[in-house]
């Protein structure tokens, strides 16, 4: 392929938030707003993207079911290309549930993720010219560990591995030394590296712990303190811009997805974190997890680039 892309390689979900009015009263009916969207970290951060002015392919699992086919019409509509997608007519399609306080902050989630055990090794091998020809490969540890494994050791693109969650990094430890770049919080951190992560201090040593072990890049989120950086010999902290929270729940997607963005223009660090923290920001800003306002316009201007 002449023109350049990304491809993102994980999983898509159907969200359904209910989001109480008053804080959330545990074993009891809360008052509030169910909403239907669609998500999964993968999906997520490949929208973001598309957003962001990328050309982006997303590989993933699909079933033949009626939530299916909500997936390939959205992503269609949104730039987001599937003619490599692997489609299973026996399964179901995956279904994120969660619930969140008024103030938007998750609270309780579960994750019907069955489908993403047909993106196999074989499934992947197929595509490897696919992969080995984009700018950036975005993981998410939805994927089994044996394909984040063939990923790290076949794909030639440079390789940008988002965490997930504490459980799912751990998944990403044999590979650290084929990672371009991770973007963990500070409990994935200490997932991959054995360091807790209490303050910027600590956040150094657990930046230079994944640079020990061959990560070539990271982005060490510290929630509303921002986002410590660590890079050959940089090392910096870069805070979050402004912002008024609706819906923390697709932060960390447009963050990761804005690392990429960055990445493939070509900018510096501290550039690539504030544009990130920028996209994050806007991400909050909506009521949805990814926010249509999004534009590679927009966060620049947020990031003061």
């Amino acid at each position: 392929m002449e023109q350049s892309y990304v491809v993102v390689v994980g999983g898509v979900n159907v969200d359904i938030c209910g989001q109480s009015f008053s804080p959330l009263i545990p074993r009891d009916s809360n008052p509030g707003l169910v909403r239907m969207s669609l998500g999964g970290v993968g999906r997520n951060i490949a929208h973001n993207l598309s957003l962001l002015g990328e050309r982006v392919f997303l590989l993933t699992a699909l079933a033949e079911d009626s939530y299916g086919q909500w997936v390939r019409e959205d992503c269609a509509k949104n730039g987001i290309d599937l003619r490599w997608a692997c489609s299973v007519p026996e399964g179901r399609t995956s279904t994120y549930v969660f619930l969140e306080g008024p103030d938007g902050d998750m609270a309780l989630a579960v994750c019907d993720g069955e489908i993403a055990k047909y993106i196999t090794v074989d499934y992947l091998e197929d595509r490897l010219s696919v992969l080995n020809g984009a700018s950036a490969v975005v993981i998410d540890t939805n994927l089994s560990e044996d394909a984040v494994v063939w990923l790290a050791r076949n794909c030639t693109a440079p390789l940008f591995a988002d965490a997930v969650s504490v459980t799912k990094a751990k998944k990403l430890r044999p590979v650290l030394d084929r990672l371009h770049t991770v973007k963990p919080n500070r409990i994935e951190a200490e997932a991959l590296c054995g360091v807790r992560v209490t303050d910027e201090a600590s956040a150094e040593r657990a930046a230079e712990a994944l640079l020990d072990a061959g990560v070539q890049r990271v982005f060490l989120s510290l929630g509303a303190d921002g986002l410590y950086c660590a890079a050959g010999n940089e090392r910096l902290m870069v805070p979050c811009p402004p912002a008024e929270p609706v819906n923390d729940t697709g932060g960390g997607d447009a963050l990761t997805a804005g690392l990429v963005r960055a990445y493939t223009a070509g900018l510096n660090i501290r550039d690539s974190a504030s544009l990130a923290l920028a996209c994050a920001a806007i991400a909050v800003e909506g009521i949805d997890t990814i926010n249509p306002r999004l534009s590679l316009p927009a966060a620049m201007q947020r990031a003061n680039l």
